[in-house]
């Protein structure tokens, strides 16, 4: 009985946040960590984001793939891709301009996140 009790509560840290709260902040996250980490690849961009996120973010390829089909289209990011052994790898990389949508993506989380402050706090 413990055991099912810790699965469900490990399961539910792990998917702590809903897909709504993620979805407003993705681009804002990928956007961050190829500013920090020059170039990545799709699943080293999931992987980063579980590390950094004490697990308890995992975002899903079927959310990635097409937020970083949406910022190259609209040039925020560009491509590029190597091969690694029998595989072709795409590597995503930030524009002049993705640096610049970041530095508004980023001043507007963190605005909005001390206004929920603001609304929420004791």
């Amino acid at each position: 009985m413990h055991f099912i009790l810790i699965h469900q509560l490990s399961t539910y840290l792990c998917n702590m946040y809903s897909k709504e709260l993620l979805k407003g902040t993705l681009s804002v996250i990928v956007l961050k960590l190829l500013k920090d980490n020059d170039k990545m690849y799709g699943y080293e961009i999931t992987q980063k984001v579980k590390e950094l996120s004490e697990n308890k973010i995992h975002i899903k390829e079927g959310s990635l793939y097409p937020a970083l089909h949406k910022l190259k289209t609209e040039a925020y990011l560009t491509t590029e891709t190597e091969n690694i052994g029998n595989r072709v790898r795409k590597y995503y990389r930030l524009t002049e301009k993705g640096e610049v949508l970041l530095q508004e993506k980023l001043f507007e989380v963190k605005d909005f996140m001390k206004t929920i402050h603001l609304i929420i706090s004791d």
